[in-house]
């Protein structure tokens, strides 16, 4: 029997009962809305059953389309169907296969994207890139721009020269999603489009000659490929959905990332482990944050609860590293007196600060990396959403003072 007279049901019950996914009750938990405790074998989790009985009741009483539709666009219900990843307790899977374990076993950035884009045996990264066209050149090279924003200033100027892909083969499309990947690294980077897998050319970029920060950077840019329906990802679905060239979508994603509530959450994670860094009690400082309520950016995961293994598999590869960074056993302490006072666990934004804190590098390149690693998710619902057609325009539930008269 389960704790406390079976007030408490395992996961798939829970999801039965409520006709969701387990993505949404992690959803639902994160918000409150379901009460969840560790199972007896302390790997599991359980949940209340008082309010799976209640989300249930209010389901079957009828709230409307539009209600729920409304309701579901922050990690709520499912919108849309896809075939591309899976978001379950272990980690991200892409069509199927683990991401975690793709990280694991030496996949690249560009194997990942073969997976998500479904190539089968043609491989769109045959081809290498050309060389800068001359009227992007001077941006797409000016290191006095940030790097997002390079990216963003350059993107629109070298669709100009690649064909659109909407009515285009499966293959065509594919060459041209190839060819952005590799572009988009580049113009983060501020350097010249490679054939190069894109962490060699960024530890090229960052740290020349180490071999272990490029297999770090290849493990980080895999782990960050795709994750669902996030924000940048449904950006440049729906820009996908009116038929816009490809180079759109990737600038419609690289603009959601300019917002501090997406792509700032490295910079947050950043400051909050260089601030700990200079705390002269680690455990009264962060305990005083969190009584104070304030966030402990870099921690916790609304879709995993207990902890995401994407920060997890990170970690593992920087303690792995043969020579660990001399800052490694600070950050190993942050990330223990957090835990110690929250529950908390380091998601994949505070290792990919970390990362960047531990080889000296500055925010930006922490957000970089995530761009160039979230490009190919970005890419993969475009190519989709153009297979399977039609627009995304949802309707609006007005709230607002009727008409007059």
């Amino acid at each position: 029997m389960y704790p406390d007279d079976s007030d408490y049901i395992p996961a798939h019950e829970a999801t039965a009962r409520l006709g969701i996914s387990t993505a949404t009750l992690y959803a639902y938990v994160s918000r409150g809305l379901v009460e969840s405790r560790p199972g007896e074998d302390h790997r599991s989790r359980l949940y209340r059953l008082r309010d799976v009985e209640r989300l249930a009741a209010r389901k079957r009483a009828g709230r409307g389309a539009a209600r729920g539709a409304a309701q579901s666009l922050d990690r709520g219900l499912p919108v849309m169907e896809t075939a591309i990843s899976l978001i379950r307790p272990e980690g991200p899977y892409y069509r199927g296969r683990s991401a975690i374990a793709l990280a694991r076993d030496g996949a690249s950035l560009e194997d990942a994207a073969r997976l998500l884009w479904e190539c089968g045996d043609h491989d769109p990264f045959a081809t290498p890139p050309p060389a800068w066209p001359a009227t992007a050149v001077d941006l797409a090279t000016n290191l006095a721009l940030p790097p997002l924003e390079r990216a963003l200033a350059t993107m629109p100027l070298l669709a100009l020269g690649s064909p659109q892909s909407l009515h285009a083969g499966a293959a065509v499309r594919r060459g041209t999603a190839a060819l952005l990947l590799r572009q988009n690294a580049a113009l983060l980077a501020g350097t010249a489009p490679s054939a190069e897998p894109v962490h060699a050319l960024l530890a090229h970029r960052w740290k020349p000659g180490d071999a272990a920060f490029a297999d770090l950077l290849r493990r980080a840019l895999v782990l960050c490929a795709d994750h669902e329906l996030n924000v940048s990802a449904f950006a440049a679905r729906v820009v996908a959905s009116t038929g816009a060239h490809l180079h759109a979508t990737v600038c419609a994603g690289l603009s959601a990332l300019t917002g501090p509530r997406h792509g700032g959450a490295t910079a947050r994670a950043l400051a909050f482990l260089r601030e700990a860094h200079q705390a002269d009690d680690l455990a009264a400082w962060v305990g005083e944050r969190w009584r104070r309520g304030d966030d402990l950016p870099g921690f916790g995961h609304a879709l995993y609860p207990d902890g995401d293994p994407r920060g997890a598999a990170v970690l593992a590869a920087l303690r792995a590293l043969p020579t660990p960074p001399p800052r490694l056993d600070a950050t190993l302490r942050v990330i223990d007196e957090v835990e110690a006072a929250s529950g908390q666990r380091p998601n994949i934004d505070l290792m990919l600060a970390a990362i960047v804190e531990h080889h000296d590098l500055d925010a930006p390149a922490a957000l970089a990396l995530f761009a160039a690693g979230r490009v190919a998710g970005w890419l993969a619902h475009a190519l989709e959403q153009q297979t399977q057609g039609g627009l995304i325009r949802p309707r609006a539930r007005y709230i607002g003072a009727e008409p007059a008269g």
